[in-house]
């Protein structure tokens, strides 16, 4: 279906359920309610994985930190989700191994025991058993962890994933089980039935400015940190759900993490933990927590941030990183649960759902538990809308792209899954397509065309940040790359030069705000 026929079907209900926000959240209960067949519209206001659901840590994880609040059910929850992110997206997900270093000599039987615990709660969705390192096996994990005073540390494994690419993996999964998806869709307005309730959406296309308008039996409120403004077109004095705090990632050269191991520093000045993680040849190192007063579609990380990360990555590794070291800075917004009083740090990442006069919001939680909290957000918009009943099918539900086995991780084609031979004959059929974008990165000019055609892009930033990486792996690297990819988006969108340039302007103005200083 072409995009404008989409705009068209949209208009075409009424649909069982409407779905705003094409983040982790509102991609997962489209994959569940179009998976039990019901009708599905999914309206995102800018990209799929735009905002906070795109700017992770790219971790799957239980939350080792939980356990000290005693949180064991959240725990033994995202861990199961864990599992089963990795065996239904194995060309997106992996398991990863974490080293945990130790430094004093009651450090490796505290963290053992605790990471011993994390273990357990997996039960039968453990990816791998945890286990106590010397100091020489500890150096052989991770050859750039500080070696003065090194006692040794824990090993222990997690998952790794992209999560902006299964966002948009997400969105393809409810398209092939029937729901429209569309990117670049504002909603910018609520309908209500003669009994006053909400009814539907008002929603425009940001590329025509033509405006539209669809109705469903429920709507559901997926709008992440934003979810209080989708609130309030239905109830301007409606209370705030969220508290939203930021927290920042720095991304940093290989050699300051070449192996393929990671490193978890347990406590940070303000006791956090902080991460140091291999991710697509470079090394990403966060995260910092800091309460904002407004979410904002372009967070930008402070100064006071950045100097956080390195004193803290400075005080774990050989060679400490300096400003100069960096190659990119992201932020994103966590949507944390409203708290009366304390520091975000200690609010949790469960999530809530909440009904108010028809709307069906849904926020807090994070990536690695999207898949239960979209079944529960699917089980009450069933019986808000009154839908039929249907069982959820998503706990083993592969998504698409879907391998058998993971593909090697060094090959750029990777994360494609099954339709890597679609870009190889793109390739094959186009040498010139082969080429790559720049000499710092494999990406080739066939995934610009592959993402316009499959993969719902409609801009550059879509490609660079999200299709691609690299607007949050190397910030000049993608402004080198810009002109290449307007053009070839021109070319697949029909687009005119002015149109292309404009492009390429509004990414550099983009990405200057990841750049480095």
């Amino acid at each position: 279906m072409t995009r404008a026929g989409a705009f068209e079907r949209a208009g075409k209900g009424p649909w069982d359920i409407v779905v705003v926000g094409g983040g982790a959240t509102g991609c997962g209960v489209a994959v569940d309610a179009a998976s039990r067949g019901h009708s599905v519209l999914l309206l995102e206001a800018d990209d799929f994985a735009k905002g906070t659901s795109g700017r992770s840590t790219k971790l799957a994880h239980g939350g080792v930190r939980y356990l000290q609040r005693g949180e064991f059910r959240l725990v033994a929850e995202s861990l199961l989700e864990r599992k089963r992110l990795l065996l239904n997206a194995p060309h997106l997900a992996r398991a990863q191994a974490f080293l945990v270093p130790a430094y004093r000599w009651w450090e490796i039987p505290y963290y053992g025991f605790g990471l011993g615990l994390y273990g357990l709660l997996s039960g039968s969705a453990g990816i791998g058993a945890s286990r106590r390192l010397d100091r020489r096996e500890a150096l052989e994990r991770v050859p750039t962890v500080r070696p003065e005073g090194l006692r040794g540390g824990i090993l222990y494994f997690d998952g790794q994933f992209d999560d902006a690419r299964l966002a948009v993996a997400l969105a393809r999964t409810a398209i092939d089980h029937g729901a429209v998806c569309l990117n670049h869709a504002p909603v910018t307005g609520l309908a209500r039935d003669s009994a006053g309730r909400v009814a539907g959406v008002r929603f425009c296309d940001r590329e025509t400015g033509r405006a539209h308008e669809a109705t469903g039996r429920v709507v559901v409120n997926a709008t992440g940190v934003f979810c209080d403004s989708l609130r309030r077109l239905d109830r301007p004095d409606a209370p705030p759900l969220v508290s939203p705090s930021q927290g920042t990632h720095l991304v940093l050269d290989r050699s300051f993490l070449p192996g393929d191991t990671a490193l978890m520093v347990p406590r940070t000045s303000d006791g956090r933990v902080l991460f140091a993680i291999p991710w697509q040849n470079h090394a990403l190192v966060g995260t910092t927590d800091v309460a904002i007063s407004e979410p904002t579609p372009e967070p930008r990380a402070t100064e006071a941030e950045v100097d956080f990360i390195l004193e803290n990555a400075g005080r774990y590794l050989r060679q400490a990183p300096a400003r100069g070291d960096v190659l990119a800075r992201f932020t994103g917004i966590r949507p944390l649960v409203k708290a009366a009083a304390g520091s975000t740090a200690a609010l949790s990442r469960d999530f809530i759902t909440r009904e108010e006069n028809g709307l069906l919001t849904i926020t807090g939680g994070k990536w690695t538990t999207y898949r239960g909290m979209a079944q529960r957000a699917t089980d009450q918009a069933e019986e808000i809308g009154r839908l039929p009943r249907r069982p959820c099918h998503t706990a083993d539900l592969r998504l698409h792209g879907y391998v058998e086995a993971a593909g090697d991780p060094s090959d750029p084609l990777a994360c494609h899954g099954s339709e890597a031979g679609g870009i190889r004959d793109l390739m094959a059929a186009e040498p010139a397509l082969a080429a790559p974008l720049d000499e710092r990165f494999p990406y080739a000019a066939a995934e610009v065309v592959w993402a316009a055609r499959r993969e719902m892009a409609r801009t550059v930033e879509d490609v660079l940040a999200r299709r691609m990486r690299v607007l949050l792996l190397d910030a000049r690297a993608a402004m080198r790359m810009a002109p290449a990819v307007a053009r070839l988006l021109a070319a697949e969108l029909g687009r005119d030069a002015a149109w292309e340039a404009d492009q390429a302007r509004l990414f550099n103005d983009l990405a200057r705000g990841y750049l480095p200083d």
